[in-house]
């Protein structure tokens, strides 16, 4: 799509001219990147030839008699593939590049899983990195307003801090939130650097996003990801979402759907909201916020009690569904299902119906189900409902999890979480001394870093929690201080809720620092005047320039697993710096430079060093072989990316084919190398399309569910039965995962190398940094080193081993309380006090229900993205929705005397009260209110314009939901509960 904006005075006509005169002489007009389509837009009748003429100048692109590719004015122009840096379906763009200059994109037809397609937040993506309002060199709060300060006084300033801090009061003082908008490589240099630094209080979107999902589902089968493809769904019968809006969160992903659904695929959408995705459906079911269990359980009722389940398939792959097929009859009949979730039996039982007989199907959801207090059981219901119904390992089946921003999945999979290293390789001492015979440093030196020995051991914080880290008492916190810094690193605040008292921690901290290519809505709360008795009179606030994805280089991971490389566009705008250099260069000042970028060669950028990104992605391939991160070279992605016409849409496997620049042989890749991708990158295994199918080698990209849980509970054998192996594979039943005893104990040790063995002694498929382990077990054997178990229906190491329906912490529905409680309160869980039952009954004793009687959800607008800051300030995106609003239904609106597009204030038990527009619509329910949670930079009825650093704020501000959302967290990962909470709506 060609956006064009109009300057003042600019004029055209010379140019438009020019390229006319060419026309009539028969010169011919390169445009290889135009398609068919475009070409036929533009030329199409009705468009005035001064007009069409100027677009086309804009765009055009001539070839030289030597063959160089020039634009207007002869100044040389190249075109850079890079990726849609918004949501996680991955789009491919063209990017246009003249005299140095992004002048056009255009979406490539070539690319898998795109098309050719793009969404509105795509079309306009040239503007995220030639943006107007942008933060263009580093700043300081002082007095309440920002002022420009060089890098050097930024640096070390902030630097000089963070020793400070250090000293006082120890590493864990100090919190970095870190950005699913890194890349991989960045994603992973972080968590390094927080290594080196000496403490595990990282986090970054996932926590507030997905989180729940990862625990959910690896504790259900393996890994927390995604099982199968956008693509992949094509060939599904049937196709549930819950809990997701993809027609708005993730458009792209719609065009797989509606193949499928063209070939007859039934659709069926589970919302308290008419989404737009509900009205591409089939059938639309509108549930109460927050009962997903009662619903599930309440079709799997149906098909046990039809004998619906694939019994095979259960005995052979799964563990503990008879467990749960006695408390679903048991606790799930269909008038305690109406009364829960609202939707009588007849729908319940045609929904049932309708699963048994469009296999296979596939159940998507996304936010919608995860952000509740109990989201982790949530997601386990999802999964049990497939593994019920013998969907998982199947084409056309599997759980489509739908990510939410571009590298979400990769940040999860290598990046800075608290409670584990890249790969998921837990905090164990083993672990450790993985990462750091990878990172070629002492063992003994990073754990000197930590505050103790225990301390390097111990989950950090979440970032949905930092705001109590600052807060709350810190006799109740398990570390030896309380936050006083934090780093925003590439995340927006108005993506968290309880937005009141963020003000306040903010406020109370030593040092606040925002690193991001806008400044997001963190400077402005941070310069906004708050509380007196809670601001520390020694704060210090700075803001830096990162640059944009766009003016670098790197991988990012759609939802899907597949990995793409991103090549850089143009160089970094004004004083911007690239992510991975801010870290070089901060880890300079604070005496660990050496030590991060050791295995890595520098690279000159606007005259500094900067390590070499394909080099860190080169140490993830050495290190992260649980996940299979380790078969996706640099080399063999940019392959990818040059060649995505070698792909098939639908299984994204490749036809076959050379890449010309260096000779490589795609035969038989699957696109983006979907992880896992096993053993080094000379081992070429193809990727993995769909998880834990069976039906294929594993050199092939089959697999079975992961040995990750024990090979055996109170007797019973976790192992899959006789049969259920993978196509062609060597052991026929199951087996535990592969370590150096297991390897010995079949016979297979010989087939090591004698340089392998040396390296794969004591060690497991995991750590075995040779992949000799893995190597023997899949190319010589066909077996996949992680295992062959059954996957997990009941899992005894969460609080509700059987997902249970939990109310929500506030709700309206009191009588509901009492049959379905909230948790226990918990002393301690990640070095934080959380509570539950305690808030619960407090609320039903102040009779919160009266006052707030309004569900409160929030979700995504196809317009915007995360916190929005940059959608926000993108001038074509900002003219599409300039309103911050509250979707009411009618009966609630005349109640209170609301017409559409009258103000309202919505308030909420937080004492918050955003001001907003109404939409009377019948898309909620009478008891259901809805927000989009893209916006900020208002603050309860005030433009926050005048606290933003000048000229950065953007061009839409209004007011954020998380302003006014309550407490409330899952009770395994600390996912806070935005998609239930209550409020009243009043006029304004």
């Amino acid at each position: 799509m060609l956006l064009t904006k109009k300057t003042g005075g600019a004029d055209h006509g010379a140019a438009a001219s020019t390229f006319l005169q060419s026309l009539r002489r028969g010169v011919s007009q390169a445009l290889p990147t135009m398609d068919r389509r475009t070409f036929l837009r533009r030329s199409g009748v009705g468009v005035g030839a001064g007009l069409a003429a100027a677009q086309l100048t804009l765009v055009r692109k001539a070839t030289a008699a030597d063959g160089a590719k020039v634009g207007i004015g002869n100044t040389p122009v190249t075109v850079k593939r890079t990726v849609c840096s918004h949501c996680s379906v991955g789009c491919s763009v063209d990017a246009v590049v003249e005299n140095g200059v992004w002048v056009r994109q255009e979406a490539v037809f070539d690319s898998p899983i795109n098309m050719g397609a793009h969404c509105a937040k795509g079309a306009s993506l040239r503007e995220h990195g030639h943006g107007e309002h942008r933060l263009r060199y580093p700043m300081k709060l002082v007095n309440g307003k920002y002022e420009r300060i060089s890098w050097d006084t930024a640096l070390e300033e902030i630097s000089a801090r963070m020793l400070q801090l250090r000293k006082e009061s120890g590493p864990d003082s100090v919190y970095v939130v870190g950005s699913s908008k890194h890349s991989n490589e960045q994603s992973y240099l972080l968590r390094k650097f927080m290594s080196f630094w000496g403490s595990n209080n990282c986090d970054h979107q996932a926590r507030i996003c997905h989180s729940t999902t990862v625990a959910g589902v690896a504790n259900t089968w393996g890994y927390g990801a995604m099982t199968n493809s956008f693509n992949d769904m094509q060939k599904a019968k049937s196709a549930l979402y819950i809990g997701s809006n993809a027609a708005e969160a993730h458009p792209v992903s719609m065009l797989h759907l509606l193949h499928a659904k063209e070939a007859g695929c039934k659709v069926i959408v589970v919302d308290p909201r008419f989404t737009r995705t509900a009205a591409k459906a089939d059938e639309h079911i509108r549930i109460r916020s927050g009962s997903d269990i009662a619903f599930l359980f309440g079709v799997l009722y149906h098909i046990f009690k039809n004998g619906w389940e694939d019994q095979a398939y259960l005995n052979a792959r799964v563990y503990g569904m008879d467990q749960v097929k006695a408390d679903v009859l048991a606790k799930w009949t269909p008038e305690k299902v109406e009364e829960a979730c609202g939707v009588n039996e007849e729908t319940v039982a045609r929904l049932a119906r309708t699963l048994h007989e469009n296999r296979p199907g596939t159940l998507v959801w996304c936010m919608g189900q995860t952000q509740h207090t109990i989201g982790n059981a949530m997601v386990r219901a999802s999964c049990i409902l497939q593994l019920a119904l013998g969907n998982i390992g199947k084409v056309g089946g599997g759980t489509n999890i739908f990510r939410g921003h571009d590298n979400v999945q990769g940040a999860t999979d290598v990046g800075p979480n608290p409670d584990s290293l890249p790969g998921y390789y837990g905090l164990a001492e083993g672990s450790w001394k993985h990462f750091a015979k990878v990172w070629d440093v002492d063992y003994e030196w990073i754990k000197g870093r930590y505050s103790s020995p225990a301390m390097m051991t111990k989950s950090g914080m979440t970032v949905s929690r930092w705001i109590d880290g600052v807060l709350e008492d810190n006799a109740l916190i398990d570390q030896d201080s309380n936050l006083r810094s934090v780093i925003f690193w590439g995340h927006a605040p108005n993506s968290q809720t309880r937005g009141l008292e963020m003000k306040r921690a903010m406020d109370k901290l030593d040092m606040l620092v925002v690193i991001d290519p806008y400044p997001s809505a963190t400077a402005a709360m941070a310069a906004m005047p708050g509380k007196a008795e809670d601001l520390n009179p020694n704060r210090a606030v700075y803001l830096l320039p990162a640059s944009t994805q766009f003016e670098t280089s790197g991988s990012c991971t759609a939802s899907n697993r597949s990995l793409q490389w991103r090549e850089k566009v143009i160089e970094p705008l004004w004083e911007s710096r690239s992510d991975h250099m801010i870290m070089y260069q901060l880890a300079q000042k604070l005496g660990f430079a050496n030590e991060l970028v050791k295995p890595y060669k520098m690279q000159k950028v606007k005259g500094m060093d900067e390590p070499v990104v394909e080099d860190i992605l080169r140490e993830i391939n050495r290190s992260c072989w649980s996940i299979g991160y380790t078969g996706q070279s640099p080399e063999r992605l940019k392959a990818h990316m040059r060649n995505q016409h070698l792909f098939d849409v639908t299984t994204l496997k490749s036809k076959g084919g050379i890449d010309k620049e260096t000779g490589y042989d795609l035969t038989g890749d699957y696109y983006g190398l979907p992880w896992p991708c096993l053993g080094t990158p000379e081992f070429k295994h193809p990727g993995t399309p769909n998880l834990y199918d069976n039906s294929k080698t594993v050199m092939d990209g089959g697999g079975t569910f992961r040995a990750n849980f024990g090979v055996e509970r109170n007797g019973v054998s976790l192992l899959a039965e006789d049969g259920s192996h993978s196509k062609d594979s060597d052991i026929t039943t199951g087996y535990p995962e592969f370590d150096h005893l297991l390897m010995k104990k079949l016979g297979w040790w010989d087939e090591l190398t004698a340089e392998e063995k040396v390296q794969a002694e004591g060690k497991n498929w995991k750590t075995d940094l040779s992949g000799g382990i893995i190597r023997v077990a899949v190319k010589n054997h066909n077996v996949h080193p992680f295992g062959n178990a059954k996957a997990r229906a009941v899992v005894w190491n969460f609080p509700d081993p059987i997902p249970q329906h939990r109310e929500p912490l506030y709700g309206i529905r009191p009588d509901l309380v009492a049959k379905y409680p909230s948790h226990d309160d918990i002393k301690t869980f990640w070095r934080l006090p959380t509570l539950y039952k305690s808030v619960q009954q407090k609320n039903i004793d102040d009779k919160l229900h009266e006052k707030f009687p309004i569900i409160l959800t929030s979700g995504r607008l196809v317009e915007y993205e995360g916190g929005g800051e940059e959608t926000r300030s993108n001038p074509w995106l900002a003219e599409l929705q300039q309103e911050m609003f509250v979707e009411i239904n009618p009966k609630a609106a005349a109640a209170r005397d609301i017409r559409n597009g009258s103000r309202v204030w919505v308030t909420t038990p937080t004492g918050a009260r955003m001001n907003v527009q109404a939409m009377v619509t019948e898309r909620v329910g009478p008891d259901t209110a809805f927000m989009p949670f893209h916006f900020s930079g208002h603050w309860q009825g005030k433009d926050m314009l005048d606290h933003y650093p000048k000229g950065a704020a953007p061009i839409v501000r209004g007011e954020a939901v998380n302003t006014g959302t309550t407490y409330g967290y899952d009770s395994v990962t600390m996912m806070q509960e935005t998609k239930t909470t209550i409020c009243n709506i009043e006029k304004a």
